[in-house]
């Protein structure tokens, strides 16, 4: 399933159908949903509520990128959506 997601200002962002968090701190995470890696940069970052194969993602949010997983770990396209 793809993700479907909603952003309130920088400071959270809802994503639906997470998969998998593969990389998490306070200034970086690294989310797996259907066919994108969706890589989320900010300070203070925290998750929350990922049992309902969902994430929310509070703190300040500085930067978005997508990018579309292929069945080839090497093969990606990046897409930037928001930066500060």
């Amino acid at each position: 399933m793809n993700p479907g997601m909603h952003i309130e200002s920088n400071r959270e962002l809802l994503i639906e159908n997470c998969r998998r968090i593969e990389e998490y701190n306070d200034v970086f995470m690294r989310l797996i949903s259907g066919n994108l890696c969706i890589q989320i940069w900010g300070t203070n970052l925290k998750a929350y509520d990922f049992k309902t194969k969902g994430l929310i993602v509070r703190g300040k949010i500085s930067q978005i990128e997508f990018i579309e997983r292929s069945g080839r770990k090497n093969a990606k396209s990046a897409q930037r959506v928001h930066k500060d």
